[in-house]
């Protein structure tokens, strides 16, 4: 009987050590990400750049080639925006933002997405994220085509348009006021996020 039970509890290691063919790895945005903030106004269009970005994720490589997404996080530095307007801008800006209160901006995913496909054109995820911006956090939904490649780095590549009145910021002017912003901006966002291991 001895023999038997011992023979068991091989077996169900065996098993469960086989089974565990599951990946999970830890990811970090590289540098070379392009950041930029699109917005309009009353003379025309303008547009900022993010310069100092961090983030990090986690994905689980799945057996059959696919992966799932579990975790990522992205932060983005107020002051390190940069506007195409010049330092007025950029001081509005901050200004706007609650730079010295709130300094970064978030993405965060909440939804976990499991399954992704490794194609060669990418493949289009819809997932939900949580924006803080000036201290007011929106939960909302967005739409990124990512791109991988086996047990490799990944490209997340999207954008999201967003109402600063919804985050409590008020449209910042320049130009003694005869530039003022609409309030709809949209944030785009490139990077490539590379395993840890």
């Amino acid at each position: 009987m001895k023999h038997i039970k011992y023979f068991m509890l091989a077996a169900a290691f065996v098993t469960l050590t086989s089974a565990g063919t599951a990946i999970q790895n830890t990811y970090t945005l590289a540098q070379g990400y392009v950041v930029g903030i699109h917005g309009t106004s009353n003379l025309h269009d303008w547009d900022e750049k993010v310069t100092t970005v961090t983030g990090d994720g986690a994905v689980q490589w799945n057996s059959d080639g696919t992966y799932d997404l579990s975790a990522l996080n992205i932060k983005m530095e107020v002051h390190s925006i940069k506007s195409t307007e010049g330092s007025i801008m950029n001081n509005n800006t901050y200004k706007a933002l609650k730079a010295d209160e709130h300094p970064q901006i978030t993405f965060a995913l909440t939804t976990p997405v499991k399954s992704i496909p490794v194609t060669a054109g990418g493949h289009v995820i819809s997932t939900k994220v949580d924006i803080s911006i000036a201290g007011v956090t929106k939960a909302v939904d967005m739409s990124v085509i990512a791109t991988a490649q086996e047990h490799g780095a990944i490209t997340f590549d999207g954008s999201k348009t967003i109402k600063m009145t919804d985050f409590g910021i008020k449209p910042p002017v320049a130009l003694f006021g005869t530039l003022k912003t609409g309030d709809d901006i949209t944030i785009h966002f490139r990077g490539v996020f590379v395993s840890n291991k």
